[in-house]
């Protein structure tokens, strides 16, 4: 089997790029079977990982035919995005083999994320591997892949100080807003959402403990459940457009495929603010806040790109964590690739097999029909023993007289290390050779 990966991520392409090609969750299984279906001849093991920063797909194929398929899944993956293969193919990595293996442990390990070793992404993933199993299009290569990730990832994270020297994007928002602001403790925050990011970043200010706390979502229930951890107001989503001037902060992360938040009513509740500034955090790809909003003099908006720098972290320990971590990423990708070669003598195995169990079901039929006619059981056994041991030697005896005198005694080697392995005559040969090493 061969293994792909195509990647758009945060490293290779802006927020807004990777907006069009964002998958919610209920697109994912139908997206899955699309692309196989549009792959129909191969009929590849596909996954799809679809997150703020990234979207990639994983492909592993019959050996040979991986690699044509590159092609056809950028052109599918453009389609959905509706831009052309060839502006996709600038912004996307392709990677084969043992780097498609090295960089889905890296994924998995957070070495590659935006926030160096931040946990989310490994859910993300084991999700992406749900719904790919939901949709019929994991299979076995595929299934080892992204398990051998997941051990990987916990190694890293047990064994390193990769989690400790991470900064989240909740926390890079808490840190830009204290620079604005001279005391959180005097702030309204306004939390659009109710998914994991938003829960994240509602704990990171609320330990701030700002004035008020408002989380508007489209589902109230879903909202006040969330609320009630924080002693926080719950809203509903329409009701944010009369009431956004309420709040000196906002943060969003949605799964809306169109902004929620738009330039009019933002310029709305600054002049109802008296131009007082607004902090605004779009945490949502595509975007829930109209790129706009950031042009306007009093409002001071940052994408997931734009916290990028403030996530950053130096220092010799942050190097030697991540030293640590490559190198048990590298084993792991070893023993991967070590796992998929072997996987590539299953079908010469199974014809082995099935050469034996004819040659067997021939000999017993003999065997059979020789007792049937009254012959004693000793000649019988001796004769079928003789036919068995006769085809198996057949093909290595033939290739021994047949041989090209220069290929000849690789040829002996070959059969002897066979057919001759811990019988006195291999053993010794073995012995000698290992002697004159």
């Amino acid at each position: 089997m061969s293994v792909f990966a195509l990647s758009l991520n945060h490293h290779s392409a802006p927020v807004d790029l990777r907006g069009r090609f964002a998958f919610t969750l209920e697109q994912l299984s139908p997206a899955l079977r699309g692309l196989r279906d549009g792959l129909q001849r191969a009929r590849p093991e596909v996954a799809l990982l679809s997150t703020c920063n990234r979207t990639e797909l994983y492909v592993a194929a019959d050996a040979g035919r991986g690699h044509h398929l590159v092609q056809p899944t950028l052109e599918w993956l453009a389609t959905h995005g509706g831009v052309p293969a060839t502006d996709l193919q600038r912004h996307t990595h392709v990677l084969e083999h043992s780097a498609a293996a090295r960089h889905a442990f890296r994924v998995a390990s957070g070495l590659d994320s935006m926030v160096l070793g931040e946990p989310q992404i490994l859910g993300q993933m084991k999700q992406a591997v749900r719904e790919a199993d939901a949709a019929g299009t994991l299979g076995t290569t595929l299934h080892q892949l992204f398990q051998r990730s997941f051990s990987v990832a916990k190694e890293v994270r047990t064994s390193t100080e990769i989690g400790s020297h991470s900064i989240s994007m909740a926390a890079a928002a808490v840190r830009l807003a204290g620079q604005l602001f001279e005391d959180l403790r005097k702030i309204r925050v306004l939390f659009v959402g109710a998914g994991e990011m938003i829960e994240l970043a509602t704990t990171h200010f609320a330990a701030k403990a700002p004035k008020h706390i408002a989380i508007a979502n489209r589902t109230l229930e879903r909202g006040e459940k969330l609320a009630s951890h924080f002693g926080a107001e719950a809203m509903r989503l329409a009701d944010l457009p009369s009431r956004l001037h309420e709040f000196d902060a906002v943060v969003s992360c949605t799964a809306s495929t169109l902004p929620l938040i738009g330039l009019g009513a933002v310029e709305r509740a600054l002049k109802a603010r008296r131009r007082r500034p607004m902090f605004m955090v779009d945490l949502a790809v595509p975007r829930d806040i109209e790129p706009e909003v950031g042009q306007l003099d009093d409002v001071y908006l940052y994408t997931v790109d734009d916290l990028s720098a403030i996530v950053q972290t130096a220092g010799e320990r942050r190097q030697a964590a991540v030293a640590q971590a490559e190198a048990i990423i590298e084993s792991g990708v070893q023993n991967f690739v070590h796992w998929l070669d072997q996987r590539a003598t299953v079908p010469l195995i199974q014809a082995l097999n099935t050469q034996a169990d004819a040659w067997r079901s021939a000999e017993i039929a003999r065997a059979r029909k020789l007792l049937a006619k009254g012959g004693s059981v000793d000649d019988v056994l001796e004769a079928l023993s003789r036919g068995l041991t006769q085809k198996m030697l057949h093909g290595a005896l033939a290739e021994l007289h047949n041989a090209d005198p220069n290929q000849r005694a690789h040829t002996a080697d070959v059969v002897s290390r066979l057919f001759l392995r811990g019988s006195p005559a291999g053993g010794g040969r073995d012995d000698r050779r290992n002697a004159s090493d």
